[in-house]
């Protein structure tokens, strides 16, 4: 068996032993890969230039859209083409710096996901349940420093966590000894360090904005019983415009808001799996976990879906932008959202 066996590199001492797959199950699961990736990249980057070019979606929640399409636009061409080769070969062949760089990029993305749709669900409550308190409280300066702080204590928290070893503290030796081989780029986390990783980055923010959402659905649907009551009782323009006013803001908040449910269901396996294998001593096949991170990297390619979906600007701005029409004069002042 051992004189069968292959390795990542077989001249080196301590290489991986490498998975070798059938060509009739790596073909088509790189075929799939690169179309998810493509998806993707071409996804995010329509809602990117859609937001960015058009003047009138350059609102505060908009901003934090376009933020959030960065994080997936740079999970769907940095991190998936590197994952799918590690996954599919089996042998990590980009070294040791480049791993840590990778899996360092990996949480601050996760991290960053989260984050955004936090903001997000603070902007929609506002926006929903105090709309008077909305334009003092939630403006273009609030919502870059909602990203500034987004990013940064996403990069800390990734860059320190993994360059720093935090991740394996207390089990350097254990690591070194039994999991570490050349040719591998796993993320190993103690016990402790799933924990704690795993409720701060996720479950936390994941139940306060679970909490936030009920929240304003409660309140959406008692808005929308008022307006009914008042529309039918009369028909001026004001109460119109009031009408149309609202029922954008909880459209939003509810597209807004299956956004984040998508995140949590795409991001939850692997989350519970992550906190629960260093308990059971590493005992859940890598392989496994590696399909459950696939499936939370699909939460990048769900998200431009989702706004094709519910949003008809994004419907227009796509057509604008797949036809070139951007480049003509005064395009940017295109109106995509009507009263």
């Amino acid at each position: 068996m051992a004189a069968n066996a292959q390795f990542c590199y077989d001249s080196v001492n301590n290489s991986c032993l490498k998975q070798v797959y059938l060509a009739t199950l790596r073909i088509p699961l790189y075929l799939v890969a690169v179309t998810i990736i493509l998806l993707t990249v071409c996804g995010n980057l329509f809602v990117i230039i859609s937001i960015a070019h058009f003047k009138q979606l350059h609102t505060p929640t908009n901003f934090l859209v376009l933020s959030l399409a960065v994080v997936d636009l740079l999970l769907g061409g940095f991190l998936m083409p590197t994952a799918i080769v590690r996954c599919l070969e089996s042998c990590w062949y980009y070294g040791d710096l480049f791993c840590k760089i990778h899996e360092s990029v990996d949480v601050m993305l996760c991290t960053a996901s989260i984050l955004h749709l936090s903001f997000i669900s603070i902007d929609r409550y506002y926006a929903v349940c105090e709309p008077l308190k909305y334009q003092t409280k939630i403006n273009v300066c609030v919502a870059f420093y909602m990203i500034t702080v987004s990013w940064s204590i996403s990069a800390v928290t990734g860059f320190g966590m993994i360059f720093l070893e935090l991740n394996i503290m207390g089990m350097e030796d254990v690591y070194y000894n039994t999991f570490y081989c050349i040719g591998s780029c796993n993320l190993i986390q103690t016990e402790a360090s799933s924990i704690i990783s795993s409720t701060l980055s996720f479950y936390i923010p994941g139940f306060i904005m679970i909490g936030i959402y009920l929240k304003i659905f409660l309140v959406a649907r008692r808005q929308a019983r008022t307006i009914q009551g008042i529309v039918s009782q009369s028909r001026t323009s004001e109460d119109s415009r009031k009408t149309t006013s609202s029922k954008t803001e909880r459209k939003a908040a509810k597209t807004l808001g299956i956004v984040m449910g998508v995140f949590l269901c795409c991001w939850m396996p692997f989350f519970l799996c992550n906190s629960v294998n260093a308990i059971f001593n590493y005992s859940i096949p890598p392989g496994f976990i590696d399909g459950l991170l696939w499936v939370g990297y699909l939460n990048s390619t769900f998200n431009p879906l989702v706004y094709a979906f519910f949003y008809s600007w994004f419907r227009k701005a796509f057509v604008m932008i797949v036809f070139g029409q951007i480049f003509q004069t005064d395009s940017s002042r295109t109106k995509l959202i009507t009263d």
